[in-house]
């Protein structure tokens, strides 16, 4: 009897519980579209919906989506063109939504001109050779907005550039004439005298997105729907007090230090997805580049399934 007791005790404390959490893993840059996930985990929001958010932090894009592909993780926030990637060969992953977009007056990326360099206006930059990471959202989103401000398309010039640090110190330096940043390393450059041609408020082309694996999709939907959940209730929290989020901000985004009490920690959309013109304007974009061999259709890498995933 004793022994049975004793392995009835054994049971009860190695077994998993009826309402054991669900692990999530996520690959993130330090950038300002992630916050909302270090929010959602600061306000208990994933605990709420029985989640462990695993966040493992990456240096790169190319990092981050590698990740992916070797199926170490269930999501990630990227943007259109690199999940339009993931799929090149079959789908793989889906957009469930849209992490951050331009609003207010916070751009997520600027054209800049070199202090003391001249290049103040578009029309400078006809010939001018900008600096971008090539065949990436940046020189998609560049391509964009010269185009919105009337540059024409045999006037543009890019030089590669890929490493940011390397970009931003370039530029202010005025060995490069023009480069496109993300913010915050655009705001600090401007703070260091760097000349704004152009950002991207008021685009609709710009935006990040929120991607999960099939596989998540598939093994996890009820977690992945938590967790869209609680990335939405963070949203709300983050853009009606953004100041009380500033340090966990400074924290885990890389801001630089001359402008991390002055760069505005930016607004976030709520149950937004892509639509179907955004995705087929990025399709346009990387087949007319060589970087899809065809166009892939929307429902085949985004999907509205967790749209109803609205806070509890």
């Amino acid at each position: 009897m004793k022994k049975l007791l004793l392995l009835l005790l054994l049971f009860s404390f190695f077994a998993v519980p009826a309402g054991a959490e669900t692990t999530l893993r996520l690959a993130l840059l330090p950038i300002p579209d992630a916050l909302p996930v270090h929010v959602a985990e600061a306000m208990g929001l994933f605990a709420r919906e029985g989640l462990k958010v695993e966040v493992l932090s990456v240096g790169s894009a190319v990092s981050r989506d590698q990740l992916m592909q070797a199926q170490r993780i269930d999501g990630m926030v990227n943007e259109i063109s690199g999940a339009a990637a993931l799929n090149r060969s079959q789908a793989t992953a889906k957009i469930v939504g849209v992490a951050r977009s331009p609003l207010g007056k916070s751009p997520l990326f600027r054209i800049l001109g070199a202090p003391g360099s001249g290049v103040k206006t578009a029309a400078d930059l006809a010939g001018i050779p900008i600096a971008v990471s090539r065949n990436t959202v940046i020189e998609y989103i560049s391509d964009r907005m010269l185009g919105e401000a009337g540059v024409k398309v045999q006037d543009i010039r890019y030089v590669s550039v890929p490493v940011l640090p390397d970009r931003l110190q370039l530029l202010l330096s005025g060995q490069l004439q023009a480069a496109t940043m993300p913010d915050p390393l655009g705001f600090s450059a401007m703070e260091s005298g760097a000349e704004e041609i152009v950002n991207d408020i008021g685009n609709p082309l710009s935006l990040s997105v929120l991607t999960f694996s099939d596989t998540a999709i598939r093994e996890k939907k009820a977690a992945v729907a938590g967790f869209v959940r609680a990335w939405n209730e963070a949203a709300e929290a983050i853009n009606a007090d953004p100041e009380r989020w500033r340090p966990l901000f400074l924290k885990k985004a890389r801001v630089p230090k001359k402008v991390a009490q002055s760069y505005p920690i930016p607004p976030f959309p709520v149950g937004k997805l892509p639509t179907e013109a955004q995705w087929n304007d990025v399709m346009q974009w990387m087949t007319d580049k060589g970087l899809l061999n065809k166009a892939l259709p929307y429902e085949s890498s985004v999907t509205a399934e967790f749209q109803s995933a609205v806070a509890k």
